[in-house]
């Protein structure tokens, strides 16, 4: 599947190249069950705020949502669907992006952190590659980020068998793989989420400072 081209900073030889996912697949049950990557926050949609920030880390970028898909389709990048359904959370996200990434790495991002960080890609990449695992994954401090992480597409079979018998717990199906977890304990606030209309406002202050 093609996908809106991105620049990364330095080109990758094949078998490094990466896709990025923005997971939208949620309900926003906390945002008052409205789907919260469109919802505004400093006059744009939250999510346009995260697909600028991770496109020019990738080689593509492909979006996982579950409703309004028009709207999501407009962002210009291709939309797919969890292929389990129920809304059975980010790694029913992410077993979709895995059948459907156009390159071996795929690294996830969630739509409401507006926030996250220039160089995650490079970072967890680098971490990836050193310890030859086969995930990396943010961390601030004591605070793992399970939904920025890192994986090889090639899970795709193991991630479909963890969730057809049952699976649902991001950290379960983490401690069957060789994980690195990637320290960004220096850039703490970018992994910042936004949850609720009082977090959507503190966001929008902080935004022009934030953004970069």
């Amino acid at each position: 599947m093609s996908a809106s081209p991105a620049t990364p900073n330095a080109p990758r030889p094949a078998e490094r190249r990466i896709t990025g996912v923005l997971l939208a697949g949620g309900q926003g049950s906390r945002m008052g069950g409205v789907d919260k990557g469109l919802v505004e926050l400093a006059g744009r949609p939250m999510a346009a705020h995260a697909l600028e920030r991770l496109a020019p880390q990738v080689d593509e970028l492909i979006i996982n949502a579950n409703q309004n898909l028009t709207a999501w389709q407009a962002f210009g990048y291709p939309v797919f669907g969890d292929d389990i359904g129920g809304f059975a959370g980010p790694l029913a996200g992410l077993h979709a992006a895995l059948s459907r990434a156009g390159h071996p790495l795929v690294v996830t991002a969630p739509c409401d952190s507006p926030f996250l960080p220039a160089d995650l890609v490079e970072r967890l990449a680098a971490a990836l590659h050193a310890a030859d695992a086969q995930l990396a994954v943010a961390k601030t401090f004591d605070q793992p980020h399970p939904v920025f992480c890192l994986c090889r597409r090639d899970l795709a079979g193991h991630l479909g068998d963890f969730l057809a018998s049952g699976g649902r717990k991001i950290d379960r199906w983490y401690g069957t793989l060789k994980v690195v977890e990637v320290p960004f304990d220096d850039e703490e606030a970018a992994f910042r989420n936004i949850n609720t209309r009082d977090e959507l406002a503190e966001a929008a202050r902080d935004l022009p400072a934030g953004a970069g």
